[in-house]
């Protein structure tokens, strides 16, 4: 019996503490990207022979880039296929020499694998490899030390795409629903591993070209992970320069200059109890997205949605649109932590206003191409949200209705004044002397409306047009007043 406990507590140690803080806390490895527009499609267990070339025929006709983690035996047969990934622009990893897990071998035969595998590569590309993803990416705890010259890379999305049962179709559908910047999509090429279809890569390859397609349509870049790897770092960078110079804590003198023109530190500072608050806020916010499944738009630094089926009162929007109950909508949420930075800038409620209008018009393209492509399969009627910051929301297309009388109004109301004064430096003394301002208020933009912001100049073009042309109908004005009434005191959300 003590026996078994050594065992098992030597597991732990070797194994199981490595393989939790790394797929966990990304401790020496990367996972997920900060990216506007890249994506990663990674494919291990090649090369092979028969559809590796047909994978690589299919990236070159989309111009896309992706990154392979080969098994060093299978590399040492097909030189060919390595050559030729290096020539078109792919980054190249290593996969061990042979499948086999890290969990069951010892420190000194993992980096025998290692050292062999990157022999072959360079012998066959002149370059060595630099990146390194263990079989099912499992580590154990000496890979951190004897292999820190190698950048481990693990993933965000995988589908079990080495089983041909999968089919192109199904993993098609769940490729398309993680279909964001910075995603890392664990892929394969070869299925002759243990636990694995050998037809199966057929599958994914069908599947992939598909992919490729749609990511045309986004405007998204398929990139080999060394530049993904580069890009997070700029934009990590950036991003907390950015918060530095918001704080009045240094960075560049460009993001100061522009700081101090969106008028950072005019607004009142946040004392120490107030950064707690708000850090508190923000580890809220991000389970509140695990929770509910919130996807992000565009890089997802400024707005997230989710599809929920609208349960407020029927509405008619400006352009004859009709919204019932029932109907799927994409729900709107703004980045807390966009919004305090936002807020740490303004001086105004006004200033807040123009910012988010300006956020707001950047991120219309990109939720029309992501509901067109990857939710193609729901009907969704309309973007929908409850805010409390909704001034000039009708100059972009949206309209506005007041919140049914209610308990959900008074939730509500209560929850995003609440928001308002832990977002905004001075945002409790805001509240109090702008109360009868700040008035949440339902925005809603049709499908129809929203399709047009994918030319900017058209969108802009048509509410130009709009603006000129005659108001509603006093029918059309009766029949709103009437819906409105129809669904007075139901809850707007179910």
């Amino acid at each position: 019996m003590r026996l078994l406990w050594w065992i098992f507590y030597f597991l732990t140690v070797y194994a199981f503490i490595p393989g939790f803080v790394s797929r966990v806390f990304g401790f020496r490895v990367f996972r997920k990207g900060l990216a506007k527009r890249e994506i990663a499609l990674t494919f291990d267990d090649g090369p092979d022979p028969v559809y590796t070339p047909k994978l690589l025929d299919a990236l070159k006709r989309y111009d896309a880039k992706a990154t392979f983690f080969v098994v060093g035996a299978h590399a040492e047969q097909n030189p060919e296929l390595i050559r030729r990934m290096h020539e078109e622009g792919h980054a190249i990893g290593i996969h061990n020499y042979v499948h086999r897990s890290n969990w069951i071998m010892s420190p000194w035969t993992v980096k025998r694998h290692v050292l062999r595998t990157s022999q072959i590569i360079e012998s066959i590309t002149g370059k060595q490899p630099q990146y390194y993803r263990p079989p099912w990416g499992i580590v154990n705890i000496f890979d951190f030390a004897q292999l820190r010259s190698l950048n481990i890379v693990l993933w965000t999305k995988m589908f079990g795409d080495w089983k041909k049962k999968v089919g192109a179709d199904n993993l098609y559908r769940k490729m398309r629903e993680s279909f964001f910047p910075g995603q890392v999509f664990l892929l394969h090429d070869r299925g002759d591993t243990f636990g694995a279809d050998e037809e199966a890569p057929a599958h994914t390859i069908a599947a992939v070209e598909r992919i490729l397609e749609d990511g045309r349509e986004l405007g998204l870049q398929f990139v080999a992970i060394d530049e993904l790897i580069a890009l997070s770092d700029s934009n990590r960078a950036a991003r907390l320069e950015s918060k530095r110079a918001v704080r009045g804590k240094g960075g560049s003198s460009d993001v100061q200059e522009n700081a101090k023109k969106a008028g950072a530190g005019s607004s009142v500072k946040a004392g120490p109890f107030k950064q707690v608050v708000v850090w508190a806020w923000m580890q809220w916010e991000r389970l509140f997205h695990v929770m509910f499944r919130l996807h992000p738009v565009g890089d997802g630094s400024f707005m997230h949605y989710r599809i929920i089926k609208y349960g407020g009162p029927d509405l008619v929007l400006r352009d004859q649109s009709r919204i019932q109950r029932g109907d799927l909508v994409a729900e709107m949420h703004f980045d807390n932590e966009a919004m305090y930075r936002i807020g740490m800038q303004s001086k105004s409620a006004l200033q807040i206003a123009l910012r988010l209008i300006r956020e707001t018009k950047v991120a219309l393209p990109d939720i029309s191409r992501q509901l067109e492509v990857i939710h193609r399969e729901k009907n969704v009627k309309a973007i929908f949200g409850i805010s409390m910051v909704n001034r000039g929301a009708e100059g972009l297309g949206f309209d506005t209705f007041p919140l049914q009388p209610g308990l959900f109004s008074k939730m509500t109301n209560w929850y995003l004044k609440l928001l308002m004064s832990i977002i905004h430096p001075d945002g409790k003394a805001k509240v109090k002397r702008q109360r009868e301002k700040l008035e949440p208020r339902m925005i809603l933009m049709s499908r129809e409306m929203l399709n047009l912001w994918q030319d900017p100049e058209a969108a802009e073009a048509a509410l130009k047009e709009a603006q000129q042309s005659k108001k509603p109908s006093p029918a059309a004005a009766a029949r709103q007043s009437e819906l409105l009434m129809d669904g007075a005191g139901e809850p707007l959300i179910q």
